[in-house]
């Protein structure tokens, strides 16, 4: 079977009536912090918060009544995973999900929620696919491929259908790739809606299989990534052919851009994605000069980021944005100077966060402290406000800049 515009379409009729048509939305903070109009599928907000549940339903719906009795298996990080689970348990076939040791607690709790066995095994996708295989062919279970299958990458290719009818005159579509199932079945499809729209792919630096195979250059594959849904180091050879055909290119970004990027999403345009999505923007705002004067359009391809995970992100976005600081001080060891300090940096505005005062463990004399105090300010400024408090009020202050 071809991965063809034909296959897409009659793919996409037998799956709208069972996910949901994400709205596409003009990021209006992001556009104008880049200079040009950005667009956001939010595939985010599908059922599963993730936009496999499109290639997981086409898939289910092909199977035989035999086929559906005896059941399916997946393999998957996560979003792939809780796509079959959904939507097998809606439609009544018995499902097992082998997932990789270490996946995130929330995606293998939603996985189970929606009625799926659940099997942890390997230390990441490739590793369990082969486990997987046996496993069915031991229970006797259809294997359902999260991208290396025609009809998956098909449902996923509904996605670019859905964006072209929303904003027509989109000129650019960035998708993430991690097994090349979504931009092979997005690129397909729109290039046969649009000729001259321009398809880029975004990996991260830290497994960019694709952009290797598409550029015909060594392979990066650097450990853990917090984009963990696009972590695959064998992409699936038919969704390569496809790209190299009708991908312009591929582009990646390191894992402090990615970071980045999802607090990007997160505090200007307060959409909640994970890793693989903000590859896709970390590459956009990487390359913006090339972009600009164009209307560009991004997948948001999933939501299912780990709450812990996020609100470290979040704190760490509000380091890198000036927003938290450490002041460092050297004060005399004596009683109230603690307070006074406070009520500096009260008066000015700023809010204390944490407060660590040492003794022992340092280098000042003998009668005096090294105090640490961590702060909330608005920005870069009003820190620069506060320190300028402090130091004259007489006391000895650094910051984090300081230090570096």
């Amino acid at each position: 079977m071809a991965l063809d515009p034909a296959l897409i379409t009659k793919t996409y009729e037998a799956i709208k009536s069972a996910t949901m048509r994400t709205p596409t939305v003009h990021a209006a903070r992001l556009s104008l912090q880049l200079g040009f109009d950005l667009y956001l599928k939010l595939e985010n907000l599908q059922h599963t918060n993730a936009f496999k549940a499109r290639g997981a339903l086409a898939k289910l719906l092909t199977l035989s009544d035999a086929e559906r009795a005896a059941g399916v298996i997946a393999c998957s990080a996560g979003n792939h995973a809780q796509g079959v689970a959904y939507h097998a348990s809606r439609l009544g076939i018995p499902a097992v999900i082998v997932m990789p040791e270490g996946t995130p607690f929330n995606k293998v709790k939603r996985t189970k929620d929606f009625g799926a066995d659940v099997v942890l095994h390997g230390k990441g996708f490739d590793a369990s696919v082969q486990f997987t295989l046996d496993l069915a062919a031991e229970k006797g279970m259809t294997f359902v491929h999260p991208f290396d299958d025609p009809v998956v990458a098909a449902g996923q290719g509904s996605v670019a259908l859905e964006m072209l009818e929303q904003q027509p005159d989109l000129d650019v579509i960035v998708v993430p790739i991690g097994g090349g199932g979504l931009i092979a079945g997005m690129a397909v499809a729109a290039k046969s809606v649009n000729p001259d729209v321009q398809v880029i792919g975004a990996q991260a630096a830290n497994f960019d299989a694709v952009k290797a195979q598409f550029d015909a250059v060594g392979t990066n594959f650097g450990g853990a990534t917090l984009a963990e849904g696009i972590a695959v180091r064998e992409p699936a050879p038919a969704n390569l052919d496809i790209i190299k055909r009708y991908v312009d290119r591929v582009e990646t970004a390191t894992e402090s851009e990615i970071e980045a990027a999802v607090f990007d999403l997160l505090s200007q345009e307060k959409i909640v994605a994970e890793g693989a999505a903000g590859a896709g923007l970390a590459v956009i705002e990487k390359h913006a000069a090339d972009f600009a004067g164009k209307k560009v359009g991004l997948v948001v391809c999933g939501g299912n980021i780990d709450s812990r995970l996020l609100s470290t992100l979040i704190l760490r976005g509000l380091v890198r944005d000036g927003r938290i600081t450490r002041l460092t001080f050297e004060i005399d060891d004596t009683p109230g100077q603690l307070s006074d300090i406070s009520r500096i940096i009260g008066a000015a505005g700023a809010n204390v966060i944490e407060v660590i005062h040492q003794r022992m463990m340092q280098s000042v004399s003998l009668k005096q402290a090294e105090l640490e105090i961590v702060i909330e300010a608005r920005d870069r400024q009003h820190v620069t406000e506060v320190v300028s408090e402090l130091r004259g009020a007489g006391f000895q202050v650094r910051t984090d800049s300081d230090l570096a």
